[in-house]
């Protein structure tokens, strides 16, 4: 590849990237400041009550991929993946401003809480399509025998994002009051998101349409679509099941860890946070070069080494941390995690654009990921916090991700049949949809 058609490729990689940063960065921020947003929209004497229905809002969020995987999906394949990425990033954009520009319960009472839950799920329905169709633009632009390495950058983006919003925590702990923050200081990463949309728009705006999908005759009608859809719904389902243990453990050391290290741990803030943008560091640094493994030994030694790993050693982990919750502990476990979760990942992303049919490539892949996302990683802070509280044992979260692990390697070992060899992946051009 000559260097002109290499920098286009790295641009390319950046402009689809953008939208998925913000989708993440949004997510992420509401986690992070779920604490503060409970008590701003659902006030309760009761702070447990108040936050958990604060996680039910952030997870209420991912109910919606469904359905936006099934409308903007169909869409995307349609009418261009192009197309299909502007939709979603607009979308998201009026999410992120109603939540950001929404009054308290205390200044307009019940219409607060359900403004809120009103942007959460139109976030979640933009995000439906977001991931899957940053995904298949990824693979469809990839050269040959690097697809794995490109597709990583479809996460990547979101690491970014994980690192800038913890960032920004820690300097808002250092210059505002806690009492700041709890009254009004939570929405200015919010309204930091905000501005950066318009250049976001702009960047999406410049892509071309992915040459895979041009050279295309025929783009499929909506009855068409559904058919297929239909037809290949058991690998839907399978699909969902390798995604779940990617969605529980990214929203486990991503978007719970503050409110864990803070409010379960009994650690500082700006260690919860420290810890944050470590995890966010070390998942930019595995998933690319795991996808670029991924390209040279194969997806599935990855995926079933990685599931393995998960369901072993997860809930000793958490062991370990709850004995004697420190700083250093919980950056140990969390890197480990962040580990298993990176060489994962890497893999998996496009392991499924590979195995799904290719006239339903991004509504396939965008509705096995969102029912992952919705059954099991959306709710992971929240079923994480409900299960402390019954239990009383503050590693049960570890159990939860062995679970999550389980389903994973189940689901691998029945996909394993559809794994292309690598001679034919790094062989065949993008043109022939591989």
């Amino acid at each position: 590849m000559n260097p002109s058609d290499r920098k286009a490729k790295i641009w390319a990689v950046i402009r689809v990237s953008s939208g998925n940063f913000l989708e993440m960065y949004d997510f992420m921020v509401f986690g992070y400041y779920a604490a503060a947003i409970g008590r701003a929209f659902f006030p309760s004497r009761n702070a447990f009550f108040s936050l958990s229905l604060a996680l039910m809002t952030f997870g209420a969020g991912f109910l919606m991929r469904p359905v936006g995987a099934i409308v903007l999906g169909a869409y995307a394949d349609r009418h261009g993946r192009r197309a299909g990425l502007m939709l979603t990033l607009a979308l998201m954009a009026v999410g992120i401003l109603s939540i950001a520009c929404v009054p308290g319960y205390a200044t307009i009472g019940i219409l607060a809480p359900l403004l809120v839950l009103a942007g959460r799920l139109l976030q979640g329905f933009s995000a439906g399509m977001e991931l899957g169709g940053v995904s298949v633009y990824l693979s469809e632009i990839a050269t040959p025998g690097n697809k794995g390495f490109y597709v990583s950058w479809q996460s990547a983006s979101q690491q970014v994002a994980v690192m800038f919003a913890a960032v920004l925590g820690l300097a808002l702990n250092e210059l505002l009051t806690p009492k700041t923050m709890a009254a009004w200081g939570w929405r200015i990463p919010l309204l930091i998101g905000c501005l950066i949309i318009p250049l976001l728009m702009r960047m999406r705006r410049s892509l071309d349409e992915s040459d895979e999908f041009k050279a295309r005759k025929h783009h499929p009608g909506v009855g068409e679509i559904l058919r297929s859809l239909k037809d290949n719904f058991r690998l839907v389902i399978v699909a969902t099941m390798m995604v779940a243990m990617t969605t529980v453990s990214f929203y486990m050391i991503t978007a719970y860890t503050p409110t864990f290290g803070t409010v379960v741990l009994h650690l500082s803030r700006i260690d919860s946070f420290i810890v944050t943008l470590c995890v966010g560091a070390s998942n930019l640094l595995w998933l690319p070069i795991m996808g670029a493994l991924s390209d040279r030994i194969g997806r599935l030694p990855l995926l079933i080494g990685c599931t393995v790993l998960m369901l072993l050693s997860a809930y000793p982990a958490m062991l370990w941390l709850t004995a004697g919750p420190s700083f250093a502990k919980l950056l140990e476990v969390e890197l480990w995690l962040s580990f298993v979760y990176g060489s994962y990942n890497g893999a998996l992303i496009v392991f499924i654009t590979e195995i799904v049919p290719i006239e339903v490539r991004t509504l396939s892949f965008s509705l096995a990921y969102s029912l992952a996302t919705s059954f099991f990683g959306g709710f992971t802070p929240a079923i994480s916090n409900y299960l402390i509280h019954a239990t009383g044992n503050r590693a049960v979260p570890g159990l939860w991700l062995s679970f999550a692990a389980a389903l994973g390697l189940s689901a691998v070992l029945l996909a394993r049949g559809r794994a292309r060899p690598l001679q034919v992946t790094a062989a065949v051009s993008n043109a022939e949809g591989y």
